[in-house]
């Protein structure tokens, strides 16, 4: 791609190519969207044009643009509506931004709902999960909150009537209507089957609003140096509406690999229409993705474990018939899908393997198949997760809501021995297993600043002081780096990203400072210039 016009020269920068026959420059030649040459300023004279556009970058450092392994801009846009619990941590403190919300709702939507979400289940305080506890504070408002790690939510009494439940139901799934002994509806719900029927009889937004949303959503992704993500849920109607927003002139700003979500029972005529929708894509976005789960979480005991957590739960998978779940690996991966499969608990992870192996672990693309979260990893399962060539997707940030003395939710059910296998990634690093890092987004937050000082600090970030979780299980600045753009582009099979070299995609991420020379605590503080998608600078500023 030598003595060729560039688009775009990005000059007097920093840069941090990950590539290793030149690790490091401070020119970029872009031309057609892509990479063109990376050096000195001597390339100007080659690739300098009439039409060339020179960009100074002032002594800023450049990156690989930023990618989020495992992110939910599309199921946020509705998961997000209402109050935003983050930072309530009392359930005094719940109650009170509960009855600002009902205020709200009462004085300029009239016959509303009361909405929520990233709710610390450490609120509770103890306290069992249930519409009780709120209906004084919604003043019998129909009322749906989402849990932090959307796996679990609440229902008032007014929402569990406008869903049509009073009682227990079977599904196809692990999913429950939380009961009493009586078999009344507690106000519990516990995984999507059963949450997603009271979040569809709330009011759902209009289509103009979702799509504004969703705009805003995917702006802020970019405005926080984010070129790239793996969507992580969806269906034919979420292709359809990235496709609305990636065909109009604005278009998507930045670049999504997108998910189909197969959940047992799913209908065969759907599976046929999924099938069918493999090789759909947009200007930048692609399917091609199958997204399937074997539990839940390990909070509410529906993380599945080799042994009962300390409740005796947690021996339950959320696919009734493990066989099943195989079979529908090998469909999709013979079909050419690469698959994904959202695997908290431990003995869930080792049968993700397992039905990986069978199935033959790459796909037609040559993206290995993946695992998602993998938050407690059993010994006898690590090697073999590296001998197959799995890909481990992992938030370390996810660590934010333990407690230095175990006392939270999740370690409490785990039990010290077992919390101690905590987020594992420098082992399955050292293990030689693929390694990708995300956030999650809406269970955490979406700035990778604040991922990547996670996966190296192991605490709070800002706070030297407080507790740091299995420190030897921290990350140094390339390898969460490399975690957030190379590593990740790999698992997603886009072997021309995640690196800046001739002919990669120009995607690219200008930081104020070097995110390789800040501490982890700095790194959460450093703006970002500019972010660039196909070397057009799709945000331009300070976040």
């Amino acid at each position: 791609m030598s003595s060729m016009f560039a688009d775009t020269i990005i000059v007097n920068a920093t840069v941090h190519t990950l590539d290793p026959a030149q690790p490091s420059c401070d020119t970029i030649v872009i031309a057609g969207g892509r990479v063109a040459a990376t050096g000195d300023a001597t390339l100007l004279k080659d690739h300098r044009g009439s039409g060339t556009s020179i960009v100074d970058a002032h002594g800023y450092t450049v990156t690989p643009g930023l990618i989020d392994a495992h992110i939910h801009p599309v199921e946020g846009i509705e998961a997000t509506v209402g109050i935003d619990f983050g930072g309530v941590s009392t359930f005094d403190g719940f109650l009170a931004a509960l009855r600002a919300e009902t205020d709200r709702v009462l004085a300029h939507e009239p016959g509303g709902w009361v909405r929520g979400w990233n709710l610390d289940y450490a609120v509770f305080e103890g306290r069992a999960i249930k519409a009780e506890l709120i209906e004084d504070a919604v003043r019998g408002l129909p009322t749906f909150l989402w849990l932090f790690d959307l796996h679990t939510a609440l229902a008032s009494r007014a929402a569990l009537k406008a869903a049509g439940i009073t009682r227990p139901r079977k599904f196809p799934d692990s999913s429950a209507i939380v009961v009493t002994e009586e078999g009344l509806p507690t106000g519990e719900l516990r995984e999507a089957t059963a949450c997603n029927l009271v979040a569809a009889a709330a009011p759902a937004l209009t289509r103009p609003q979702a799509v504004r949303r969703a705009r805003d959503i995917m702006m802020n992704l970019s405005k926080s140096g984010i070129t790239a993500g793996s969507i992580m849920d969806g269906d034919i109607a979420s292709l359809d509406f990235l496709d609305e927003i990636d065909s109009t002139d604005i278009g998507l700003p930045i670049r999504l690999v997108a998910a189909l979500g197969h959940k047992p029972g799913l209908d065969a005529h759907v599976v046929r229409d999924y099938l069918a929708a493999k090789d759909r894509h947009g200007r930048r976005w692609r399917g091609g993705l199958i997204k399937m789960f074997l539990d839940g979480v390990i909070d509410t005991g529906t993380g599945w474990m080799y042994e009962a957590d300390t409740s005796g739960e947690g021996l339950h998978s959320f696919w009734p018939d493990t066989n099943e779940f195989a079979a529908t690996v090998r469909d999709y991966s013979d079909a050419g899908f690469q698959i994904a499969t959202h695997a908290i608990g431990d003995k869930a992870i080792g049968v993700a393997i397992d039905a990986y192996i069978a199935a033959g672990v790459p796909s037609a693309r040559n993206a290995p198949h993946r695992i998602e979260h993998l938050e407690c990893l059993a010994n006898q399962d690590l090697a073999k997760l590296a001998g197959a060539g799995i890909t481990a997707s992992m938030q370390p940030l996810h660590m934010q809501w333990r407690s230095a003395d175990g006392s939270d939710s999740w370690a409490r059910r785990l039990g010290p021995n077992r919390a101690s296998l905590a987020w594992r990634v420098q082992d399955v690093l050292k293990s030689g297993a693929p390694l990708a890092l995300g956030s999650d987004w809406p269970v955490a937050q979406y700035d990778v600043r604040v991922g990547m000082a996670w996966a190296q600090l192991r605490r709070t970030p800002g706070q030297p002081d407080s507790h740091v979780f299995e420190p030897a299980q921290r990350l140094s600045a390339t390898e969460t780096l490399k975690g957030f753009t190379l590593w990740a582009a790999k698992a997603q099979g886009d072997h021309d990203a995640g690196s800046i070299r001739p002919g990669y995609r120009a995607d690219l991420t200008m930081w104020a400072e070097d995110p390789l020379k800040v501490t982890g605590d700095q790194l959460i503080d450093v703006p970002i210039k500019s972010t660039w998608v196909d070397g057009e600078a799709t945000f331009t500023g300070d976040a």
